[in-house]
């Protein structure tokens, strides 16, 4: 790993806010209808993280998220040093990546969700989706699956059979939280997120251990 893997992180993760929070900007002018919105809300943030994921991956993984980087580094696959300096990449590139949404749609650069999301089945959708997306992860990788493909179709489907949205990523969850858009989550929201979603991750940590276990990718 390199200052170049670092860059990546932050790089990869500033282009996934500023597809998330630049493509609700978009569909609220375009369209009045809540689930339109949604509907385009998804399929730029699963195009997004599938050509980042490719185009980033050799580099550096393309975790682009501290969830995911927290798992591997439970792994042992990466260090705790090199974790630690990945989250604070992906945390300074999602806020990077609000800003630069609202620069793209002439909108004031320091703003503060109000947007309220909370409460149990928030929580709990929370949890599933990052769950979810880890598990993906980790058997994509085991079975040898293009990871690409699976978390932007995983990503997908969790903007809708989840209450939350499916953030499923604490760095774009802070992120989220500096735009009164319609991608917003209100600050004080923020630590029940968190939570829910450290906790789905090392959840399918320990799952995939055991489940994947014996199913490692033949070597090329």
């Amino acid at each position: 790993m390199t200052l170049r893997a670092f860059g990546a992180e932050a790089l990869g993760t500033a282009l996934l806010v500023a597809a998330v929070v630049g493509s609700g900007i978009m569909a609220e002018r375009l369209t009045g209808d809540a689930a339109l919105a949604l509907m385009a809300n998804t399929a730029a943030t699963a195009a997004a993280l599938y050509v980042l994921i490719v185009v980033l991956g050799p580099v550096s993984g393309a975790h682009l998220n501290p969830a995911v980087t927290l798992v591997f580094a439970l792994r042992g696959e990466i260090a705790p040093a090199m974790a630690a300096v990945f989250a604070v990449a992906q945390v300074a590139g999602g806020l990077a990546g609000t800003l630069t949404a609202h620069a793209m749609f002439d909108l004031p650069l320091g703003q503060v969700s109000s947007t309220v999301r909370t409460g149990g089945g928030q929580w709990l959708a929370e949890s599933i989706a990052t769950f979810g997306l880890v598990l993906a992860i980790l058997g994509a990788l085991r079975g040898g699956a293009q990871v690409a493909s699976v978390v932007a179709c995983y990503i997908a489907a969790a903007y809708w059979f989840t209450a939350s949205t499916s953030f499923a990523n604490p760095a774009v969850a802070l992120a989220r939280a500096f735009t009164d858009t319609f991608a917003g989550i209100r600050p004080a929201d923020l630590p029940g997120f968190w939570m829910a979603e450290i906790t789905g991750a090392v959840a399918a940590a320990g799952l995939g251990r055991w489940l994947f276990a014996g199913n490692e990718k033949p070597p090329a």
